[in-house]
């Protein structure tokens, strides 16, 4: 018997890392766009992240933009291989990268995968080509690679390859991992709007005017001087809106956009972000910041206005960040 079951679990497994066997509602979700500016566009969300919950933020933000504007979206999960299940902690699976081919947006909250060369590979393909992402939260330091054989070891997040320190978090995306500026789970952020930019009325922050979370504040240590601040972060004393802003604290960036480009390939734009915690997406501007980031990225700024509807589809109950405060036992078409 358990030989059999064994054999069905490596059968499984196969199936999740074979092109062609994934299957909408079993190992990714996908929602059709219908009218809208999007309409025809594809945008793929990838949750893989053992703490703040982008299982469920990434179906949530998925549905705005099919439902509201019209993009075909995938949402893509760490999944489980012997039991099927949506497992943040798992860390060497997500099937479906091969949607990335047709995808014109990647938004990702992602943290220390350590995934098999043939995902890797539709990763990379992606960014070499130069088409923009979302990097949110932990997704500075998105990648934890073991092999120090494989072709993907730099990327790692403390990697001290030449060219490549701090792995794809610093030299893509603007930073890696370096600490909690804010104290976790006791204190919140404030998000401070760069009035440059807001004076310059920069599309992406149109309608973003209030944006408090629960997350703290993330240390930023080594953004490069050409990536553009939009938000900086204020530690609040105290997990509620209505805390008291520390100023013995210095303010960190929160967002910012800059360049990149991928060993040669083309150049694209990335937005970066340490937000992004599931319960961070209650707040109705910081889902606007996204949505705003998206038709930015896409080169249709014309589409922004402070009144786009942001409004969740369905119901929305985020579980509070935390490690293995997951909710068990859930399957793909769950989070539907």
């Amino acid at each position: 018997m358990k030989g059999i079951l064994r054999i069905a679990c490596l059968a499984f497994l196969l199936c999740c890392t074979m092109e062609g066997f994934a299957q909408n509602g079993k190992t990714f979700l996908q929602f059709e766009g219908k009218e809208g500016p999007g309409k025809g566009k594809n945008v793929v969300l990838i949750s893989g992240d053992d703490e703040y919950r982008s299982e469920e933020s990434m179906p949530m933000m998925a549905k705005i933009l099919s439902i509201h504007y019209g993009f075909n979206t995938t949402v893509l999960f760490p999944i489980e291989p012997e039991t099927g299940n949506v497992v943040p902690s798992y860390q060497t699976n997500i099937p479906g990268l091969e949607h990335l081919k047709n995808a014109d947006l990647v938004i990702m909250l992602i943290r220390f995968r350590d995934l098999p060369i043939d995902q890797m590979k539709h990763l990379e393909d992606y960014f070499k080509s130069g088409k923009p992402f979302i990097a949110l939260r932990t997704s500075t330091h998105p990648f934890s690679i073991k092999d120090k054989d494989s072709p993907y070891a730099k990327w790692t997040w403390n990697s001290k390859v030449a060219g490549w320190e701090g792995g794809f978090g610093q030299q893509i995306i603007g930073e890696t991992w370096v600490a909690h500026h804010g104290i976790h789970k006791s204190e919140g952020t404030r998000a401070l709007i760069d009035g440059v930019d807001r004076d310059a009325d920069h599309p992406i922050l149109r309608g973003v005017d209030d944006i408090w979370a629960p997350t703290d504040v993330y240390s930023i240590k080594n953004l490069p001087s050409a990536a553009n601040v939009l938000l900086y972060g204020q530690s609040t004393a105290g997990m509620t809106p209505e805390a008291p802003l520390m100023w013995d604290k210095s303010i960190m960036p929160i967002a910012w956009t800059k360049d990149y480009s991928l060993d040669g390939g083309k150049t694209g734009k990335v937005l970066g972000s340490t937000l992004g915690s599931s319960i961070d997406f209650q707040v109705e501007d910081m889902r606007r910041l996204i949505v705003n980031a998206s038709f930015w990225l896409l080169d249709m700024p014309e589409v922004i206005t402070p009144e786009l509807n942001v409004g969740i589809v369905g119901k929305y109950e985020p579980t509070m960040f935390g490690f293995d405060s997951f909710r068990k036992g859930m399957k793909v078409a769950d989070f539907k």
